[in-house]
């Protein structure tokens, strides 16, 4: 389900926003057991937040523009009054005292708090596996990894216990475990959305971005949470556009570049190369230009990402063990 087949169903009449949130809370009750996506639940907010968009339904009010859209935020973001773990005995009784600028934007945008998600602990791996509460499964195999470290929000929009959630991504955090589960992930440009209340892991490369059912989901997520903020120095201060909009654009002419080393890597799975050819081939049939770019350090960014990342978290995280 998407945002506006979601819509759909509140215009309807049918039921009201907090039946159709509890609707979601009772296919986690049935389906997160096998998965393990969510590490707790925050019913009584969802309920709250619920009612007042019902209220604002009923009174014939404008709403804001993500009323209702159930929404999970990844536990190493602070959400205000709830356990923020980071997936970590060192965290495990942390309720923050306060909101995350990309989470509180949402919740002033009609969304509403369905939980926390599952990750590697402190959002240090790729699998989702490292958690004090446990490894979280792929949804489509529950014998599979859903990739990490945000593989709890991806797993629950994939399993549809959520219509969207956030993550954070240093490393890939959260484009590969979308990309595992098969759902909308995407890293913004540094600076695009606050990192204030995340809790960081390597502050020069973390961002927080969507996961979602569609593109267009996405950039409705992305809006929500993107623009200038006063309590981090990093935050672009630029006008954020209506990435909506442009979703209906022709690409002819527009030029993507194709780094010939990934193509090259001997890790690369075969399935993996035909299916990002296949994607290339498909944007060169749109019109848009199709070059191939020579980058001969490319091999060299894990190790660079495995001096940087670790340094910056040495620093970071030196706060909760001394």
């Amino acid at each position: 389900m998407n945002f506006n087949s979601f819509r759909k169903e509140i215009n309807s009449g049918n039921a009201s926003v907090k039946e159709l949130v509890n609707e979601f809370f009772l296919k986690i009750d049935s389906l997160n057991p096998k998965i393990n996506a969510y590490t707790c639940l925050t019913k009584s907010i969802a309920n709250s937040q619920s009612e007042n968009i019902d209220k604002l339904i009923t009174n014939n009010q404008k709403l804001p523009p993500l009323a209702g859209i159930p929404i999970a935020i990844k536990d190493n973001i602070c959400t205000k009054g709830v356990v923020t773990s980071c997936s970590s005995k060192m965290l495990k009784d942390f309720v923050s005292p306060y909101e995350s600028s990309a989470s509180g934007k949402l919740w002033s945008s009609g969304g509403i708090c369905l939980g926390k998600t599952n990750l590697d602990e402190f959002a240090m791996g790729s699998s989702t596996e490292t958690s004090v509460f446990g490894a979280t499964s792929n949804p489509w195999d529950v014998n599979r990894v859903p990739g990490g470290s945000s593989g709890g929000s991806a797993a629950s929009v994939a399993a549809g216990l959520c219509l969207a959630a956030i993550g954070s991504d240093t490393g890939g955090s959260i484009r590969q475990p979308a990309s595992f589960c098969g759902v909308v992930g995407l890293k913004p440009t540094y600076g695009r959305v606050s990192r204030w209340g995340l809790i960081a892991f390597a502050s020069s490369l973390d961002q927080i971005g969507p996961i979602t059912n569609t593109v267009s989901d996405a950039a409705e997520i992305l809006y929500s949470i993107s623009g200038k903020d006063n309590l981090d120095s990093t935050c672009l201060d630029k006008s954020v556009p209506n990435y909506l909009s442009d979703l209906d654009k022709s690409i002819k002419g527009i030029k993507i570049g194709i780094i010939e080393e990934c193509f090259d890597h001997p890790g690369l799975d075969p399935e993996v190369k035909e299916s990002v050819l296949s994607s290339v081939e498909r944007f060169r049939s749109l019109g848009a230009e199709i070059h191939d770019i020579k980058c001969p350090r490319f091999n060299d960014g894990i190790a660079t990402y495995y001096v940087i990342a670790p340094c910056e978290a040495s620093a970071n995280l030196a706060r909760y063990d001394g």
